[in-house]
């Protein structure tokens, strides 16, 4: 079976297809068949992107079912699969937090209006015990969010979104001058 680092690693997930094929994997198996309904999606596509997920250890086989004749391969996502993809790669890295922002972008046009949201977002320096914790706080939050999560349709669920990325950032300034937005104050310069 080939590694996630055979199939390009992180750039194996940077398609929003992919995105929402683990996101729809996380509450419930389904086939290709069954994936392509729900996302409005040929068949053939997501046969396609869910092999390529299959490979790189992202989803795994969890049922065949006879299906008029043939047989539906049913997958689930295994949230701490993830994680073995990190092969350090920058331009995976790149690739990975665009198809995030793409992703999140989607979904915020679909926030609902007046729901509460849990927002935060930082570049800061950490002690190392703190930085480890908060990774360990991250992948508990995957954990959560993907051991809880139930089957659309399911009465009193509340559909929400969630993307959260930790990763350390290199020496630096926090953002190239061509990037960093201008200063209102005239005495900053």
């Amino acid at each position: 079976m080939p590694t996630p680092h055979d199939l390009e690693g992180l750039r194996v997930v940077a398609h929003p297809l992919r995105l929402k094929l683990l996101s729809l994997l996380t509450a419930e198996s389904l086939s290709a068949a069954e994936a392509a309904r729900v996302l409005g999606e040929s068949q053939a596509n997501v046969s396609y992107h869910l092999r390529r997920l299959a490979q790189a250890g992202l989803v795994q086989l969890v049922e065949e079912a006879r299906v008029r004749g043939g047989v539906a391969k049913r997958y689930r996502h295994d949230p701490a699969s993830g994680e073995a993809l990190a092969s350090g790669d920058a331009d995976e890295h790149r690739a990975l937090m665009s198809a995030l922002a793409a992703e999140l972008v989607q979904r915020s046009a679909r926030y609902e209006p007046g729901a509460p949201i849990v927002f935060t977002d930082a570049e800061v320096r950490l002690p190392a015990e703190a930085w480890q914790r908060v990774r360990d706080l991250g992948r508990e939050l995957g954990r959560l969010l993907h051991d809880e999560a139930v089957a659309a349709g399911t009465p009193g669920a509340v559909r929400v979104a969630a993307t959260v990325t930790l990763f350390p950032v290199a020496p630096g300034p926090a953002a190239p001058a061509s990037e960093a937005p201008p200063s209102s104050d005239p005495g900053a310069e």
